[in-house]
């Protein structure tokens, strides 16, 4: 038997890793960039994420949700002391798409309508309901086309409120930050907007925070830079140090009715313990403050580069904290592979013109003057 070939792979095989670093089974290292797209939080092989792994292991695995398990209540508090969420409600699943998946079915039992209002650019997962909401034909198949979705441009509030005035939106879904999309951040004057008209319409307001959330930005939830409160709130890929996981924080408005969802593999006892020392790590390193500070430094730098002689290579940097993006002036495959096998640095991309930088939050000055100065030379 053989994998079903749909990932485009580069020839590095890591075996290994620490802290911003991973090595390859030639032993050649690597300054990781790209966190293995935003998941490696806490940086790669903590020593209290790999003993409270390790320990947990040892007790009890695993048992389905039909009995207690005080670790996903423990994480519940955690969650909302960190997000300044305390008085929301958490459901635990496997990944992002199923948190989008879930939040949609929230948005849709809560307002008893099924039309969902997401923004031009968006990825929201492969999933049935959330490749819907994904603005990429490319990856909605036929099957998928059952659902009634309306996607209207970013930022641009009158379209919005025109397709709220027809009355059959159960949700409008955004991304604190477009990743996929092109590190596009939506205005703070709008999301505040956002949050009003969807209030006055009775119609829930979901943030995808799976890839923008869990402190990356420089605030625990991207949204919270422009200072609202949505109703739902969806998480995932920082949260567990790369062990499956999904999170939905749910508002107090909603009643839960049993039977309403579910999960085999959710909330299990591994994931939780490993969710529970990822959030004590970000507390205590105050991880929030430093993806803010180094990233704002990165940017600073990558600025000033364009600014000293690669303005005609670099169009734009932007992003918030540790999710940035730098958009070429031209294809960037060639300067991604210089990166990564002269360089030996990893990096993300989005579309064909933009490197996307999602570094674990433990990232350094020291790491960033590293990359600072091999993208110099590349370039």
């Amino acid at each position: 038997m053989r994998l079903f070939d749909v990932y485009s792979l580069f020839d590095v095989t890591p075996v290994r890793a620490k802290g911003t670093r991973v090595w390859d089974d030639q032993d050649t290292e690597y300054l990781d960039l790209y966190g293995g797209h935003a998941v490696i939080s806490v940086g790669h092989c903590h020593p209290k994420y790999v003993a409270a792994v390790t320990d947990q292991l040892g007790k009890i695995g695993f048992y389905s949700n039909s009995v207690n398990n005080p670790l996903q209540e423990e994480l519940a508090e955690k969650i909302g002391e960190l997000s300044g969420y305390p008085e929301y409600s958490l459901f635990l699943c496997n990944s992002g798409a199923e948190a989008n998946e879930n939040a949609l079915k929230l948005a849709s039992f809560h307002t008893g309508k099924e039309r969902v209002v997401a923004f031009k650019g968006a990825f929201h997962g492969r999933t049935s309901g959330a490749v819907a909401v994904t603005d990429n034909p490319k990856i909605r198949s036929p099957f998928n086309s059952c659902h009634k979705v309306t996607f209207v441009p970013m930022n641009d509030i009158e379209a919005v409120k025109a397709e709220l005035a027809k009355g059959d939106v159960a949700g409008v879904i955004i991304e604190g930050i477009q990743g996929v999309g092109g590190i596009i951040i939506p205005d703070d004057g709008f999301m505040r907007d956002l949050r009003q008209v969807t209030k006055e319409a009775g119609v829930v307001l979901i943030l995808d925070e799976v890839q923008s959330g869990y402190g990356r930005t420089g605030k625990f939830f991207a949204h919270q830079w422009a200072g609202i409160k949505p109703d739902v709130i969806t998480m995932a890929k920082g949260m567990a140090g790369g062990f499956p996981i999904g999170g939905v924080l749910i508002s107090p408005d909603f009643e839960p009715v049993k039977g309403m969802l579910g999960t085999t593999f959710g909330g299990n006892h591994l994931a939780m313990a490993a969710a529970i020392a990822v959030a004590d790590i970000i507390k205590d390193e105050n991880l929030v403050a430093n993806a803010y500070e180094v990233g704002e430094y990165l940017k600073s730098r990558l600025v000033a580069l364009a600014n000293d002689g690669y303005e005609p290579l670099i169009k734009e940097v932007r992003g918030r904290g540790l999710m940035i993006g730098v958009e070429f002036n031209g294809p960037i495959a060639e300067l991604r592979r210089k990166l990564l096998f002269d360089k030996h640095i990893f990096t993300g991309v989005s579309g064909k013109d933009m490197i996307r930088l999602l570094a674990p939050l433990v990232l350094s000055k020291d790491d960033v003057d590293i990359f600072i100065k091999a993208l110099e030379e590349v370039l």
